[in-house]
């Protein structure tokens, strides 16, 4: 990932918004905090103000079989717009999560805007998501070793008959 471009991709856009969903709610807090610290705090409205949801979750047999509902999970999710957000159509933030806190759903949907604004992405993604995003790839790589220690070989031997 890197935030070289003006104007994200929607591939570069769907990976932060990944690492916002999985950031938790005081890290996104206190890491927002520092980077808006010494600008005026961002004015918005809201497009969809956070709500608690189901979404579905989907499955398939055997990881690529036929797909199955296995079950229902709750989410938040938030939509808002940034008022007065430089030159331009104004941006629009878009968040959703596994869970029940509109506050991260807030957070996330406002981080998720003010990284579209071509003037303040590459201090913001670089504030924001490089930490998270590492953090997340080291959890990920311990729970993999984690696994990796318990795995089995199973192997059959032949008998001549």
């Amino acid at each position: 990932m890197s935030a070289t471009s003006a104007s994200p991709s929607s591939a570069l856009r769907r990976a932060w918004m990944a690492v916002l969903a999985r950031t938790p709610r005081a890290d996104l807090e206190a890491a927002l905090e520092r980077a808006l610290q010494g600008s005026p705090p961002p004015v918005y409205e809201w497009l969809r103000p956070p709500e608690i949801g189901l979404a579905m979750v989907r499955g398939r047999i055997g990881g690529s079989g036929d797909p199955f509902n296995l079950g229902e999970a709750t989410v938040t999710r938030a939509t808002l717009r940034l008022r007065g957000a430089g030159s331009g159509s104004p941006a629009v933030g878009v968040a959703c999560h596994l869970g029940r806190d509109r506050r991260r759903a807030e957070l996330a949907a406002l981080a998720d805007a003010l990284l579209q604004m071509p003037e303040r992405h590459a201090e913001l993604y670089g504030e924001l998501i490089e930490p998270f995003a590492a953090q997340q790839a080291a959890r990920r790589a311990e729970r993999q070793q984690d696994a990796a220690t318990t795995r089995v070989e199973f192997f059959t031997m032949v008998r001549g008959d």
